[in-house]
Formats: structure tokens, C-alpha cells, sequence
């Protein structure tokens, strides 16, 4: 388990700021002190170092965090505001019946390396994407695809099987970037797109290093700074010393909430709280005995106090949840009273299904801090209920995904899942939750099939209240995004309304 913030000794943090000073110090002598008074590069910090730099080959969100928007572009994109904005489709129709969608491609767009993008790159990409071969971790965002067609190099036609309500907003994904023919197979290790940076180097266990495109083909959006580095810093404590000594300039998603205060009065850093997508989750595994009934898992959510929990895994900075969903999305209801905190009702629905003395079971944790504060929490308030939880640490992404998502050989675990509007995953099979309800499924199909935004809300609502019933997991909170920068840094966004970083709008102000 990941030390406990809150206890880390003073000679640890001492060291923690030393081995940042030493960096600071490294650094300057390079980007820093290239970028000379116009400070034109920027050391961004974050928690976890992808293990690829490939979004439309593999799910962890922090691919996605270095590399869209910044390497990669789509048909399609999603602004700080959450709303979809054309990018290398500079517009498009659909057809009454929804099978028809016709894009017009911008012209004068090159790859990284050289390479034309037109239609037939355009279609060549989403092919891949949803070709039988493809291990596109949205390969489903695909599926009612029939047809790709480029009739002429600034017209790319998709023909539906049948209508998706979300196929453009998919297509504004990490997972939906355009690729090129040439370069699609090394960009896992050497990520070549049309966006506004080019990869320059890969430190691994260390850093990422992005160059400017001086190339980019979307002149109102080229990027202001020269020079990006993504550092790469797990420990809490670590992430503190590193903004205070200035080897970082900005944690955009900051790891300890309860060291938030210590930047207060900060002459030179400030704290900025905005909204995420995500959403903590205790996932059981529905296909595992006790969590096959219904109302063990009703009863273990019925044991949790949400405003405990936030508070001790989160210093009280998080909105409770009672379904897969967020305030921020359409449609979203408030399902935290379907099972709320009864510890009484608890036991006797545990007696009800069998369990009068509780049981024993295991939860994964990955390291991200959040996840091992809401176990020791979770288990405390279990124990009240006679259930005992044993928690057992698994490294992330690598171990986790072993175990849990692919190998799905766990009983609980405990994971904030980042996509927006991502309920659908209930329906995936397989899926890690090993969650079966065809009700559920037939919810998520129809909302699929219709376009009318109040019918959708209509039906997202109903799926919300099924799950919240049924309760495939455990529905904890909602992070907030806690984000710490220089002062003099413009552009980075306050909200997250997908993974992301950003970065072609950033600039210092002197």
C-alpha cells in the first residue's frame, strides 16, 4: 500500500523536496533555460506514466491525457466546455434516417512525418479502428459502421446499420484519433499525428517531451509554447515538493487533497477546483459468490456513509453519487436515496440472503491514492455490519488490468472511472463486473437508436435508477478536478470534461 499521506514523516518530506530541487536544477539547465525570458516551455506534472502513447490501442486514460489534442486530432473534438467542435471535418451532415453521415475534411493537413491526410487516411484509420483485427479499446463505438467510403479526397461517408445517437460525440475520443497509414504501428512508443506537437522523446519512468509543430496546419490554433514536458510523479508528497520547488509548473489533477491548504498564501501557486467525470466506483464481481446476490450488494451499499467516506478519502471534496453518472451530464438524476447510508437495513437484508455473520472477502486497490483511503473507510464502516475486508494492494494499470479488468479474478476492487457519459459500460460483455440484466441492455440499446435529446435523457434516467437498485457496485463520489499552477500559466482548463491535457492555448503571461 502506498504510504499514508497524512503520516509521512518530516525527513521524508525534506528528501521528497530535495530529489524535486536536484530535478529543478537538471531541468534548467535544458527546456527551462532554452525557453529564456519568454518562458515559452512548461513542465506539466502528472500521477501515472502511461504504458503507451497510443489512445486507439489501449484504455488507460492517461494516454490520452499526454497525447490528445496535443499529438492527435479527430474527425471531430470536444471543447473545454464539453461541446463537440469540428477539427479535421470541418463539417458534416446526417441523413433523416440517421444511416448517412458525409464529412467534409479540412485540405492542406499533413502528419508529422509528412504524410497527406485526406479521406482515404480517414478511412484507412477508422477501418483499423473497426476492423476484425482491431483491439481499439472502443472497438464498440464502431459497430453500427457498415460502410466506410472516401468518395474524393474532402469527403468521407459513413454508412450506419443502424442509428447511434453517440457516433459523433465518439468521434471526438482518444480512441477515435485519426492515425496515419504509415505510422500507425510505432505510435505506441513513437506517436506520430496532425496536432499542434510533435513527440520528441520518451524518458520512461520519468518524462515525456513535446515540440511545437512549427507545421500545424490550423494556424488559430497553433500552440504558444515551444516546448511540453509531461513529468511523471505517483507520490502525493513528491507532487507537493515539485510545485513548491518550481521542477513543475502545474499538477492540472493534483493527488492529495489534504495538502491543498498548504498552498494558500503561495506567491507564486495557486489552487483551481473544477468538475471531472470521475466517478468512484467499488466494482464487485457480480459472477462471485456473495456479490451474485442482489442483496449483499444492496446491503454493502447501504453500509457506506458517503459523507464519511468522501471525507476521509478525499478531505470532504467530492459530490455523492448514487448511480454511474454525473451532475454534469444530461439526463442525471439523483439516485443517492434509492439505498442510502441504513446500517440496521444492512444486516437484515445480510441475514435475508444468508449471511446473519457477515463474511470475509479481498478488495484490489490500485495505488492512485484516493483508492486506498476509500478502502480503509469502506472497511471500518463493513466491520459495523460484521463483513470483513481485506484489502490487498495491486500496482496499476499493469497488475490491475491482469487481475481485474481482463482476467476479471477479483472479488471487489475500487477505480474512478474517467469516460463521460460511460453507463453503457454495464451492458459491455465482457466486462470486469461480470454484470448480466437484460433490462439494462435493452435500455442502452434504445438509447442508442434514438436521436430526440429528451427521449435520450428520458431513457439514461431509467438506467440510472436500475442500476442504483441493482447495484453492480458501489456508487461513491464524484472527484472534483484540484488543480495547482503558476499563477503567470493561461489556458489550462479548469474542468475536465474528458481526460485530457490540453495545451495548444497555453501560454505565460510576464
Amino acid at each position: 500500500m502506498m504510504p499514508n499521506s497524512r503520516s509521512f514523516s518530516r525527513r521524508a518530506f525534506f528528501a521528497v523536496a530535495a530529489i524535486a530541487l536536484a530535478f529543478t536544477a537538471e531541468y534548467s539547465a535544458t527546456a527551462q533555460a532554452d525557453a529564456g525570458e519568454a518562458r515559452n516551455a512548461l513542465v506539466l506534472g502528472m500521477g501515472i506514466e502511461p504504458a503507451g502513447l497510443d489512445p486507439t490501442i489501449a484504455a488507460p486514460v492517461a494516454i490520452g491525457q499526454v497525447t490528445w489534442q496535443n499529438i492527435f486530432e479527430g474527425l471531430v473534438t470536444i471543447d473545454r466546455d464539453g461541446k463537440i467542435r469540428p477539427q479535421l471535418a470541418k463539417s458534416w451532415e446526417i441523413s433523416e434516417d440517421g444511416l448517412l453521415y458525409t464529412f467534409h475534411l479540412e485540405q492542406g493537413v499533413t502528419f508529422h512525418d509528412g504524410e497527406v491526410f485526406d479521406a482515404s487516411v480517414a478511412k484507412a484509420s477508422i477501418d483499423r479502428a473497426r476492423g476484425d483485427e482491431s483491439v481499439n479499446p472502443q472497438k464498440r463505438f464502431f459497430a453500427a459502421i457498415d460502410a466506410v467510403e472516401a468518395p474524393d479526397p474532402q469527403t468521407l461517408v459513413l454508412r450506419l446499420k443502424q442509428p447511434a445517437g453517440s457516433l459523433i460525440y465518439w468521434l471526438a475520443w482518444p480512441s477515435s484519433s485519426i492515425v496515419g497509414t504509415k505510422s500507425a504501428e510505432g505510435n505506441k512508443a513513437a506517436p506520430v499525428g496532425t496536432g499542434p506537437f510533435k513527440f520528441s522523446k520518451w524518458i520512461k519512468g520519468d518524462r515525456v517531451e513535446l515540440v511545437r509543430n512549427e507545421d500545424y496546419w490550423n494556424k488559430e490554433a497553433a500552440a504558444k509554447l515551444e516546448q511540453v514536458v509531461f513529468r511523471f510523479i505517483s507520490d502525493p508528497q513528491a507532487q507537493a515538493a515539485a510545485l513548491k520547488s518550481g521542477g513543475v509548473d502545474a499538477f492540472p489533477e493534483f493527488g492529495a487533497p489534504e495538502l491543498i491548504a498548504s498552498f494558500e498564501g503561495d506567491p507564486r501557486l495557486q489552487t483551481v477546483i473544477g468538475n471531472t467525470e470521475l466517478k468512484v466506483v467499488a466494482g464487485m464481481n457480480n459472477a462471485r459468490k456473495p456479490f451474485d446476490d442482489k442483496r449483499v450488494r444492496q446491503a454493502l451499499m447501504m453500509a457506506i456513509d458517503r459523507e464519511m467516506l468522501i471525507e476521509g478519502a478525499w478531505s470532504g471534496l467530492g459530490t455523492e453519487i448514487g448511480s454511474h453518472y454525473t451532475p454534469n451530464d444530461p439526463g442525471y438524476v439523483d439516485e443517492t436515496g434509492v439505498l442510502p447510508y441504513d446500517p440496521d437495513k444492512a444486516k437484515a437484508l445480510l441475514a435475508e440472503a444468508g449471511y446473519p455473520d457477515g463474511f470475509t472477502f479481498t478488495i484490489k486497490t490500485p495505488q492512485m491514492s484516493y483508492a486506498p483511503r476509500s478502502a480503509e473507510v469502506m472497511q471500518a464502516l463493513f466491520s459495523e455490519i460484521g463483513v470483513t475486508m481485506n484489502i490487498e494492494p495491486t500496482e496499476f494499470p499493469a497488475k490491475w488490468v491482469q487481475d481485474v479488468f481482463t482476467g476479471r479474478d477479483y472479488e471487489m476492487t475500487i477505480v474512478a472511472h474517467a469516460e463521460p457519459m460511460d453507463i453503457d459500460i454495464y451492458s459491455r460483455d465482457p466486462y470486469y463486473f461480470n454484470y448480466r440484466n437484460p433490462a439494462f441492455d435493452s435500455l442502452i440499446k434504445d438509447v442508442e437508436l434514438t436521436t430526440d435529446p429528451m427521449q435520450r435523457n428520458r431513457i439514461f434516467g431509467e438506467a440510472q435508477r436500475l442500476l442504483a437498485e441493482d447495484v453492480p457496485a458501489l456508487y461513491l463520489f464524484v472527484m472534483p478536478k484540484l488543480g495547482v499552477w503558476d499563477k503567470r500559466l493561461k489556458g489550462l482548463w479548469k474542468d475536465e470534461p474528458i481526460p485530457s491535457n490540453v495545451l495548444n492555448e497555453v501560454y505565460w503571461s510576464e
